[in-house]
């Protein structure tokens, strides 16, 4: 078995089980209001069993912290591009004073050979 997998292994079945106790400890339903003026508005107000919620509010704190990260790196990614664009100038650019050297070698030989 690979490291990676094993990895995975180690990882997903500790997260899985907390994850299904959490689950079966919170079955109650219970109600989220999102107008604190008026509790009992329906229009605003979800009612779900409780781990609906908590496991909601990690998928968006995964989501966010994802996001922030990825923000928090562009200038790293666009120093990223920059280089690789400037080494692919580079190799072009020592590709063909390899080709030319090559040429300058073949012609100076060529003369060498018909003696």
């Amino acid at each position: 078995m690979n490291m990676k997998k094993l990895v995975k292994i180690l990882v997903l079945v500790p997260v899985s089980i907390v994850l299904i106790v959490l689950s079966v400890a919170n079955r109650q339903i219970v109600t989220l209001a999102l107008n604190p003026f008026d509790p009992a508005d329906s229009v605003l107000s979800a009612s779900a069993p409780f781990f609906v919620f908590l496991f909601l509010a990690v998928i968006a704190g995964m989501i966010i912290g994802s996001f922030a990260t990825w923000f928090s790196q562009a200038k790293y990614r666009k120093r990223a591009r920059s280089e690789a664009h400037e080494a692919v100038k580079w190799h072009a650019e020592a590709e063909k004073h390899k080709s030319r050297a090559e040429t300058i070698a073949s012609q100076a030989l060529l003369p060498a050979s018909s003696r």
